[in-house]
């Protein structure tokens, strides 16, 4: 099914369009289409957003004022029902208070390193932000296997550590590539909860292959969680910098690949983290130009995906 280039279709139309496609975002459809049907599903409000901390020049190690997140969270506060923060000092604790305070629900992660004393102090505040109440979701560790940082052993020690202290009913987890969770079953089995980062983009997939691809991710992770609720905490698609192999950014594959995600985790009844909310110059030093322009919003808090982006 296709339209010309003329007709502006309603936003259910161009949904519908999407959802009975084959591969991600088929057809002929105006700039306005998408853009109509971007900003309507972002005011409806999606589960949940990364939350970007950093303005341009800041960056991790930096001390980030309650102020600043408070100003960042009114922006997408309309927007989202859950917040995920990476971090639980320097600021990062802010989040969970600032979003608890504005009805936001929260997945709080403790950021672990190969710095024990940082580990240390990350361990202890995300327990005291459980005890205030601030936390929905307690994430112990972010990709630390992926990185290396952490040993197995060490890792179940430290969400072992997690799960002991913190108040009853709250679901802790760790974070890391889908596949890690079928390769690593102890890991697997001492999370309450299966959060898995999906990202077709890293594995250099063609943007029209990219939503089956999340798809497949997405049932990896499921088919080795043991009956557990599997989050997805990340995925996105960057508006700018480097390709890699055969995933090229783009403003226009940055709106669609938002939009495609969105429909099918709403149709799926799939839990999605949308990374991210802003875009943060700092990560161009890990990741080059490309991690820079993954936000929704740009890095002056501006709404990307407007007329003069397109």
């Amino acid at each position: 099914m296709s339209y010309r280039k003329e007709k502006v279709l309603t936003t259910k139309e161009l949904a519908d369009v999407l959802r009975n496609a084959n591969v991600a975002y088929p057809g002929d459809h105006t700039e306005e289409d998408l853009r109509n049907l971007f900003l309507e599903i972002l005011q409806s409000g999606v589960h949940g957003l990364c939350f970007s901390l950093y303005e341009d020049g800041q960056g991790p190690g930096d001390l980030i004022s309650e102020e600043q997140v408070r100003r960042r969270m009114e922006i997408i506060r309309p927007f989202t029902q859950w917040v995920r923060s990476f971090s639980c000092i320097e600021g990062n604790e802010f989040i969970p208070k600032v979003a608890k305070e504005m009805g936001i629900k929260t997945l709080v992660g403790a950021w672990l390193g190969d710095d024990p004393e940082k580990n240390e102090q990350e361990i202890e505040a995300l327990i005291e932000l459980a005890h205030k109440g601030l936390v929905d979701i307690a994430v112990v560790g972010n990709e630390v296997l992926y990185r290396k940082d952490l040993t197995e052993a060490e890792l179940l020690a430290q969400i072992d550590r997690v799960k002991k202290q913190l108040p009853p009913g709250i679901p802790v987890g760790y974070v890391d590539a889908y596949y890690e969770f079928s390769h690593r079953p102890a890991i697997t089995a001492a999370c309450d909860v299966i959060l898995c980062n999906c990202y077709p983009f890293w594995e250099g997939c063609p943007f029209e292959y990219s939503l089956g691809h999340m798809h497949q991710m997405y049932h990896q992770a499921l088919a080795a969680a043991q009956g557990k609720k599997v989050i997805i905490t990340e995925t996105g698609w960057p508006s700018q910098g480097e390709a890699l192999k055969g995933s090229m950014p783009s403003v226009l594959s940055a709106m669609k690949y938002f939009i495609n995600t969105q429909l099918w985790a709403s149709d799926e009844n799939v839990e999605v983290f949308y990374f991210s909310s802003f875009d943060e110059s700092w990560k161009v030093g890990t990741e080059g130009e490309v991690g820079a322009y993954w936000g929704i919003w740009d890095k002056s808090e501006k709404l990307k995906f407007a007329n003069e982006y397109l």
